[in-house]
This record gives structure tokens, sequence and C-alpha cells, in this order.
């Protein structure tokens, strides 16, 4: 199975899709390694939902069938 990542805002832009496909099992950890030390630093910064949740542990495998959402921080209020 797999899980879904969806970038948003600056993530987005380091990304370079809006989103992708991933085994399951994949860590917040892992995404960062995979394009490179600009969106690894991006990822660092951002915070993480799964499924609509908040999601603190980055080398935590991703369950199955998730959707996970990259928010990087936002300015303004």
């Amino acid at each position: 199975m797999m899980i879904t990542v969806r970038y948003f805002a600056g993530a987005r832009a380091a990304a370079g899709v809006a989103e992708e496909t991933f085994p399951s099992g994949t860590t917040i950890e892992q995404l960062a390694s995979k394009k490179g030390e600009p969106f690894a630093r991006v990822l660092h910064s951002a915070s993480f939902l799964v499924d609509g949740l908040a999601w603190h542990d980055r080398q935590a495998p991703l369950p199955a069938g998730v959707t996970v959402d990259v928010l990087p921080p936002f300015a303004g209020g």
C-alpha cells in the first residue's frame, strides 16, 4: 500500500510537485532525504498532518493509506 503526501506553499515549491505517493512505512525523515538539502530544510521547519491529525514523530513509519499534509511555517495571522 501507499501513502499520499501533499505539499503546500513553500513545501510545494521546494518539492517541485503538489502531491506524491510513497510506500507505506516511509518516515518523515526519509521524505526529507528524497529531494536534497533545500527540500530537507523546508521539511525541518514544517508541520505535518496525517489524516488531519498532528504528527510529531519524524522517525515513526507512516501507516498504509494515509494522507500526509506538509505545512511549512506561514507568515501572518
